[in-house]
């Protein structure tokens, strides 16, 4: 998790701890940056936050880390472990903690004996980000909105690409997903299809399905695998694309050729695809193409078991 920098075209001095040019940084590896930032970061991949969890108190209790940005560094990491674990509440109290984020506490400059001649903040972005969405988690839609009008100020000043980011969920979490389309772009199966995609992932599984309903009615289904299996010659790793082979696959009454398609996807890359969206849609085409499914469900369940991440909801098998 990088540190703020204060602007985009800001100096070396001013990035904090990453220099304009890298042969001329001093930090060259993740453990230069912040006391076994590397293992964190290892874990975090792997999906077991638990152990994250563990790692941070045990750093904490046995005073590990000695430097402000490398508290700030094991605190997001362990917020972000909280989430993942759909521990909210714990997360509120976490980021209750640091009280406000754009304290002088938190800038470089106010620490000169440990950072010369740096300035700037040393919040991590994803931790502001984290503190605008949180009250969402807890049903506080209006404070998520407050906190990410105040990140979009923020991020203006510094990163526009990251700023487009804050719009983006601002419309989602000020609009309801239909409200995206016009009446003429409802007649685009690609751009329904995409906005299926992103209503699968804030979790509005009802306003998918009907998404995904309106392209089946299109008859565009042949053309839209061709599409999608572009996509996945691009980028092999592409599950949104799978995923959405598969089910234009299932909409053509190809169950064996889309059962096959997510198959192959938690064959090849499991870390990628292992998620909950896939695994209940393969169920469901397990349940319409074969009498025993539920042996095979078990089959699977018990290989997620072995595979998953900590924060995995294997209630998604429907067992």
């Amino acid at each position: 998790m990088a540190t703020d920098s204060p602007s985009e075209d800001s100096t070396p001095a001013a990035d904090g701890f990453v220099a304009s040019d890298p042969l001329s940084s001093p930090f060259g590896s993740l453990n230069d940056l912040c006391y076994e930032l590397s293992s964190l970061q290892e874990l975090a991949t792997r999906g077991s936050w638990r152990s994250i969890l563990d790692k941070v108190s045990r750093a904490r209790k046995l005073s590990l880390l000695q430097k402000p940005h490398e508290h700030l560094c094991y605190f997001s990491y362990n917020v972000l472990a909280l989430i993942k674990l759909r521990r909210y509440g714990d997360v509120s109290e976490e980021l209750a903690s640091l009280e406000d984020l754009d304290h002088s506490i938190y800038q470089y400059e106010s620490h000169p004996d440990v950072y010369p001649g740096r300035s700037g903040s040393m919040i991590p972005f994803a931790l502001r980000w984290i503190h605008a969405e949180i009250p969402l988690k807890l049903g506080k839609r209006q404070e998520t909105l407050d906190r990410l009008y105040t990140l979009l100020d923020f991020a203006r000043t510094r990163w526009m690409r990251k700023g487009r980011g804050g719009w983006g969920f601002l419309r989602m979490c000020g609009r309801g997903g239909r409200q995206l389309l016009s009446g003429r772009c409802r007649d685009d199966p690609a751009l329904v299809s995409k906005l299926g995609c992103i209503q699968l992932q804030i979790g509005d599984l009802e306003g998918a399905k009907a998404s995904f309903e309106l392209v089946e009615k299109m008859g565009k289904e042949e053309r839209l695998v061709r599409e999608y299996e572009e996509c996945i010659e691009r980028d092999g790793s592409d599950v949104v694309a799978i995923n959405n082979k598969a089910l234009c696959l299932m909409y053509l009454r190809d169950l064996s050729d889309s059962i096959k398609v997510l198959e192959n996807a938690l064959e090849r890359v499991p870390t990628i695809a292992l998620n909950e969206t896939l695994v209940v849609n393969l169920c469901s085409m397990y349940e319409l193409a074969y009498v025993n499914h539920s042996d095979i469900k078990r089959t699977l369940s018990n290989w997620i078991a072995r595979v998953a991440p900590d924060d995995f909801d294997s209630s998604c098998t429907r067992i």
